[in-house]
Parts: structure tokens; sequence; C-alpha cells
């Protein structure tokens, strides 16, 4: 951990006084999305340690003396490990501070808000959460693409598509099993093509609607639509950019035709909609 951030953390720190952690969703990235509760919790903090993906505009909300640090992640580049990232919210709740950890989506949706939780109790430093607008339900929303539908989809699966070195695979029989059920996968871009193969390789229908959604609900958001057999192409033909969820199922045939451009594979560039 770098050895400011570790200063800041052990200086003025009241005697005698455990602090408290928050552990924020900030949803999908419009800053309107987050709670009320979790805008009261980011106003009153006296620590805010932020992700990349938690809007940073909602930091406009701190108080002016908070300290803010910053241990936003990306492939391949990470500021902070997940060691550092405990290791620091616990020094700052040993100095007596309260602290928000303000993440993007809902904490505990592939947000690592377990690790932390648990890494937080297990040092006697007292927790809580904070729900967020979860990715798939603010990118759901954000298209006009119901995520169940009495019709056509019973379910809802979230399933992240990156997956850590030798960690088991998938399920893909399961996932492909039910038609009735919408999947969506988080971390997808890079992913597509081996989505689409495994799905369709474990039966599931290659006219499958399919929508790409990327930096869904901010003023970036671009979005299109596909076949289940065309993912990969479309995926990289269109270029689209993380973060960037992969919906499948049903339900993405009604998808608003203003927010979400109908792809097909071929060998122009295909026009992105935008909202």
């Amino acid at each position: 951990m770098p050895p400011d951030v570790m200063m800041n953390a052990a200086h003025s720190a009241p005697s005698g006084r455990m602090g408290h952690v928050w552990l924020v969703g900030a949803g999908p990235g419009d800053p309107e999305l987050i709670t009320v509760k979790g805008l009261h919790a980011l106003q009153a903090a006296d620590v805010v340690v932020y992700d990349r993906l938690a809007c940073t505009d909602l930091l406009a909300h701190c108080r002016p003396d908070a300290v803010r640090v910053s241990v936003g992640k990306q492939a391949g580049l990470h500021s902070v490990s997940q060691g550092g990232i405990h290791a620091l919210l616990i020094a700052h709740a040993r100095a007596g501070r309260r602290v928000v950890r303000l993440k993007g989506g809902d904490p505990f949706i592939f947000g690592r808000g377990g690790e932390e939780m648990i890494a937080l109790r297990q040092q006697g430093v007292p927790v809580s959460i904070i729900p967020g607008v979860t990715a798939a339900a603010g990118c759901a929303a954000a298209t006009g693409i119901p995520l169940t539908h009495r019709d056509l989809a019973a379910g809802v699966s979230l399933v992240t598509a990156h997956r850590q070195e030798n960690a088991v695979d998938l399920d893909w029989a399961a996932l492909a099993a039910d038609r009735q059920r919408t999947l969506v996968f988080y971390m997808g871009l890079a992913q597509a093509d081996h989505v689409g193969m495994e799905l369709m390789l474990h039966g599931l229908s290659g006219t499958t609607p399919v929508a790409l959604i990327a930096c869904g609900t901010t003023p970036a958001q671009r979005a299109v639509r596909c076949l289940l057999a065309d993912l990969g192409g479309v995926a990289l033909q269109c270029g689209l950019v993380s973060p960037c969820l992969i919906m499948v199922g049903q339900v993405v045939a009604l998808a608003d035709p203003d927010l979400v451009a109908w792809a097909r594979l071929c060998r122009e560039p295909v026009p992105v909609g935008t909202i």
C-alpha cells in the first residue's frame, strides 16, 4: 500500500474509539441512482474509499475535510491490491473514523463486498451494508429490457464471465437448459465469443436474442442487440468498451428500439445505439 495512504490512516487518531465501515453500493453509473441511505452515509463519512466504477460525481457530496482514496481496478492494473484495501479500511476504522467503501453497483454482486465484510469482521471492525442498484437492473431499465416477464422469463441468473485462473468453468448445461430464464453475464465483453459458443454447444438456440450494454445508465451508454449465433462477431465489430453486460433471453426482444440498435454480422462497422 502507498506510504501516504497508510500515513493518512494513522494520523490524528481519536484514542480508544473504534470506527465503523459502511459498504455502500453507488449503483451502475448514473449518480442519481444511489440510495438515500447510501447518500447520507457518504455525506457523513470521514473517509471515502472508492472504486473506478463508482461514479466520481458522487464525491461532490463528501464533506470538504473528508479523506478520499481511490482504489480503482481495471484489467491488468490494480492501483491497490484487495489485501491492501482490507488493510486500509481496518486502519481507518481502528483510528476511530467513519469509513464509506463506495462500490459500483451493489457491494454483494461481483463487487468483493463479501470478502471485505469478512476481513473487517475478523478484525473486530463493525461493518454495515447499504445495497445499491445492480448493474443488471440498471442496464435493463436503461434499455427497456425487463429481466423477468410473466410470459417470457420466470427467473434471472447473474453470472460472471471473468473466471479466476484455474477456477472451475461455469455449468453451461444448467445455464442453457432453462429457456424461461434471463442470463446476465458480467465482465463478459472479452468472453463474448466463448459465452455464445458454450451456450449453443449446450443446447441454447442460436436465434436466442442477446443484448450487449456498455457503460450502462451513463451518457456514454452504448447498446446493441443481436442473435446468440452472432454474439462473438458483433462484440468485435461494434467497438464496445468495458464495463459491458451481456443479456441473453427472450426478454431482450422487448428492448426499446430507440435505445438498442439491431446488429447483424457484416463487413461494415455496425452503428451503435445511444441514449
